[in-house]
């Protein structure tokens, strides 16, 4: 049986095993996927711009198990906790989460130096400190004018698992921090994810349960989104379609919210043409949260095949593959995790993962405890 700090390592080295998985990838689609490499399963998957030169590959480094920006930002998250030891709001973005992406170097996989994150951070996370900074905005505005993406949901699951077990706090607590970030459905997302994370800490809970759970907590196109490609999910099941019929099913579920497609590049042809693409909206949502949960509903929870079929479905391959594996990590304990990726991963990114999960699992722990007494304190009152 897992105990709560094999379930947080759980979470910490699946962002980074989903993360790696679907870096190489990432950007390219279902079909360029499968004609450059078939199917990918193995962290030593070689990025398509690995040899494309610096113009084009900006001088990072992908594939052997190297991890991105989300899962810098989820350890950035993490070492906020250890700091203030307690919950937080858009407040704690704008001052401890800001040094820790702008101003204390760690090392930086993809670059392979020590630098600070925000050099690696992608120009919606690099709004984070222009919003908070140079703006000095009020906290809880600071992702006004952000660009609506998924970029807060990709980091969130720390917040579930501080809520272990509690995914309306966990949800409330995703919004409040994140929105110093994020707005809309890119906001909504995290709540949603964090909720999921939380729900899937509970004993013998079932995928479905947390299916439900997102669904219970998301509004506006992110429900509708989330009902609708899980949907497809079910329906799909037994059917004995090839992966690439499934892709083609749930991306055809997902377009009423997510219209963009595989265009996702931003290229200079696009500039002035009109266009509702990562705007605010109360009727889309990001993809990369419902096509997880529909992998891992379809899967039947299956770890490595859930990610694997998320990654491999194309366009924002990493990030799907952190979704995937924060749910399941939660739900599994590191000990789903194969000791050669555990291996492969710390090595490339430099990261102790038993030592991270440790430090930071106590803090949650502590937070945690701090809860049950402030609920006592609240049954004491109503007794």
């Amino acid at each position: 049986m897992t105990n709560f700090h094999d379930r947080v390592k759980g979470v910490l080295l699946s962002t980074a095993l989903g993360d790696a998985l679907g870096a190489p990838v990432e950007k390219l689609s279902r079909l360029q996927i499968a004609e450059q490499y078939g199917y990918v399963t193995a962290l030593e998957t070689a990025w398509y711009k690995e040899n494309l030169g610096p113009e084009v590959n900006l001088g990072r480094h992908r594939g052997n198990g190297t991890a991105t920006d989300d899962t810098l930002m989820t350890l950035a998250l993490c070492r906020v906790y250890k700091t203030e030891k307690r919950h937080l709001d858009a407040y704690d973005m704008a001052n401890e989460f800001v040094k820790e992406i702008a101003f204390r170097k760690v090392y930086i996989p993809e670059l392979r130096r020590d630098a600070l994150i925000i050099d690696r951070l992608f120009y919606p996370e690099k709004h984070i400190f222009l919003r908070h900074v140079l703006a000095n905005c009020e906290p809880r505005e600071g992702g006004y004018g952000n660009m609506v993406n998924c970029g807060a949901a990709m980091y969130i699951a720390p917040i579930g698992i501080v809520n272990a077990g509690n995914p309306l706090a966990a949800y409330n607590e995703a919004i409040l921090f994140a929105s110093g970030h994020q707005v809309s459905y890119g906001l909504e997302a995290a709540g949603v994810l964090a909720a999921c994370v939380a729900k899937a800490f509970e004993k013998n809970v079932t995928i479905e349960a947390i299916i439900e759970t997102a669904i219970t907590f998301a509004k506006d196109g992110t429900k509708a989104a989330i009902i609708a490609v899980t949907g497809k999910a079910n329906e799909l099941k037994g059917q004995n379609l090839s992966y690439d019929e499934i892709v083609a099913a749930l991306h055809e579920a997902i377009a009423p919210f997510s219209p963009m497609g595989d265009d996702v590049h931003r290229k200079i042809e696009k500039l002035g043409v009109p266009s509702n693409h990562y705007t605010p909206s109360r009727l889309f949502a990001i993809e990369e949260l419902p096509l997880a949960l529909a992998f891992i509903l379809y899967n039947d929870g299956d770890y490595y095949k859930s990610i694997q079929d998320g990654i491999n479905s194309g366009r924002d391959t990493d990030s799907i593959g952190v979704m995937a594996g924060v749910i399941l990590g939660a739900m599994y304990g590191a000990s789903i995790i194969k000791a050669e990726d555990e291996q492969l991963l710390s090595e490339t990114n430099q990261i102790d993962f038993d030592l991270e999960a440790t430090s930071f699992a106590d803090v949650a722990k502590a937070i945690i405890q701090k809860d049950i007494e402030t609920a006592h304190i609240v049954q004491s009152i109503l007794s």
